[in-house]
């Protein structure tokens, strides 16, 4: 049997978890919008377990005396914040940051579903990938996780073009959350400035492994580009090595600036870091999350 993309259980813990945006999008709810329980005029939708700090209001008093455990009544509020995910599914992210890349963006979307969001997961590489729309609460996760372990990655990264046909195709502004390990020849940070001055929101997640940053190799070396299959003959000592790592965090830094000059956010994740740390740590400090 397939291991499941996240276990129940550590899904429970992202249920304490809010998705976490700025601006006020016009037509839209803005802000962070902390609160989704009960009111006049709203649509019950879904239950949550119940979490220290949340609304006693919102608790579902005859599900407690049945169960003796304490639940939260969910209600849809319209209009939602679109969330959209653009998930880099090309060929630089084989392996290990794909597998990590779609666990994270599986989370994410757990996240925004219990809270009730309006989400989009958008696969992307040279273009815009089929997207998988989800929203409703909770009990809509399985579809999503499906959709994310069925994904495959391939193809040469080109953000230009996706930045163009992003622009030309979805015109409602929102939050961009955008997962990838920014890997493009053409660079990217023009296209990402081209996002944010459009009006989306940038929440940028850089996903590397360890040789990405600190190659191990020593010696002559014929590196095969993953995406183009271009060779390149490089000679490798500690100097070359040093000097790699300076680059990348270099190229590193130039992404976080271009999120937080347009109010937006920017996290670092090796491979080899728990999902459940980037999560209630790194993400939670970035504000990524609340």
């Amino acid at each position: 049997m397939a291991e499941p993309l996240l276990d129940r259980q550590f899904l429970e813990k992202l249920e304490r978890l809010t998705i976490y945006w700025q601006k006020s999008f016009a037509g839209l709810v803005g802000g962070h919008n902390p609160s989704r329980f009960a009111g006049g005029g709203q649509e019950f939708l879904d239950h949550r377990n119940f979490h220290q700090g949340d609304d006693l209001r919102a608790v579902n008093w005859r599900a407690y005396l049945r169960l003796e455990k304490l639940f939260l009544k969910m209600f849809q509020i319209e209009p939602r914040v679109p969330v959209q995910i653009l998930l880099d599914s090309s060929a630089s992210m084989q392996g290990a940051k794909f597998d990590y890349g779609r666990k994270l963006a599986g989370s994410l979307a757990y996240v925004g579903l219990v809270r009730l969001d309006t989400l989009a997961i958008v696969p992307f590489s040279s273009r815009l990938g089929e997207a998988k729309r989800c929203g409703g609460g909770r009990h809509r996760f399985s579809p999503v996780a499906a959709y994310l372990t069925g994904l495959q990655s391939g193809g040469k990264t080109d953000f230009y073009e996706i930045a163009k046909e992003y622009m030309s195709s979805r015109p409602q502004r929102g939050l961009l959350i955008v997962i990838s390990d920014f890997l493009d020849d053409r660079g990217c940070e023009r296209a990402l400035q081209y996002l944010a001055d459009f009006g989306h929101e940038l929440s940028l997640i850089q996903i590397w492994n360890e040789e990405d940053r600190v190659p191990p190799w020593s010696g002559e070396l014929e590196l095969v580009d993953a995406e183009s299959n271009e060779e390149m003959r490089v000679e490798f000592d500690d100097v070359a090595r040093a000097e790699y790592t300076r680059q990348f965090d270099e190229y590193s830094a130039s992404l976080k600036q271009l999120a937080l000059r347009n109010a937006g956010r920017y996290v670092s994740v090796p491979t080899s870091r728990a999902l459940e740390d980037v999560l209630f740590d790194d993400m939670i400090r970035a504000r990524g999350v609340a």
